[in-house]
Formats: C-alpha cells, structure tokens, sequence
C-alpha cells in the first residue's frame, strides 16, 4: 500500500518527479528552457514545493500570486489548452504513482481547479 502526501519531502518528490516529465517532453520544454538554461530548476522546484505544502499542509511559505506570475509568462510562450492537459496528466500520473490517500486526492483535484481557472484567465477554457 503506498503512503499518503505527507511532508514537504514527499512534495518535494513529486515536485522533482514531475518536473523530469515536463522538461523532457518537446511540447512542454519551452515553458522551462529559460529556467533550465539558467540552472535555476532546482530554485523553482522549491518555490513549486512551497506552493503545494501551503495548500496540503496548510503552511505559508509561499509568497507569490501564482496567477499573475502565468498571465506574465503567457506573454512569453503561449499557453494551449493542450499544455494543461498534459499538465494534468503528468502531475496526476506522478502523484498516483507514489501516493495515495486523502493529501493525495487533494492535490489531484486542486490542480484539477487551478488548471480549468487558469484556462478562463486565459480564455482557453470552454
């Protein structure tokens, strides 16, 4: 039986797992070739990780707005509603591959939210 999300270890993992499909996969690689050309992934990883153990852990590390810091890159590399798509699956496939369980669940279905929310900002979503 695999365990629960439980620590930001375990964020952390699925942060850094996640993160090896999105910059080895062509379609998505764009939205991180300045971030990995700069050798800054591992920075944003934890900026990521402290994002989702305020969420899962009811924490307050993160100090961003994670929407306008979207809509400013959009102006960059556009996003389609493709990319959340693959988004989703990569995230949701490396959470279910690890963990299971109530923190598990919610992850998944906060992303769920956070992607069809962006997609409206964006006018992506129908």
């Amino acid at each position: 039986m695999k365990k629960d999300i439980s620590s930001r270890k375990d964020i952390h993992f699925i942060i850094t797992e996640f993160y090896k499909k999105l910059t080895a996969d062509a379609e998505m690689h764009p939205f991180f070739d300045e971030i990995v050309k700069q050798n800054h992934l591992e920075q944003h990883i934890d900026v990521i990780a402290d994002f989702w153990q305020d969420i899962l852990l009811h924490t307050n590390s993160y100090k961003n707005n994670v929407l306008q810091k979207h809509l400013d890159f959009d102006k960059k590399v556009r996003f389609k509603k493709e990319h959340f798509a693959k988004w989703l699956l990569f995230l949701t496939t490396t959470i279910n591959d690890a963990f299971e369980g109530q923190n598990a669940q919610n992850m998944i279905d906060r992303a769920n939210s956070i992607a069809m929310v962006m997609q409206v900002k964006f006018k992506l979503y129908d």
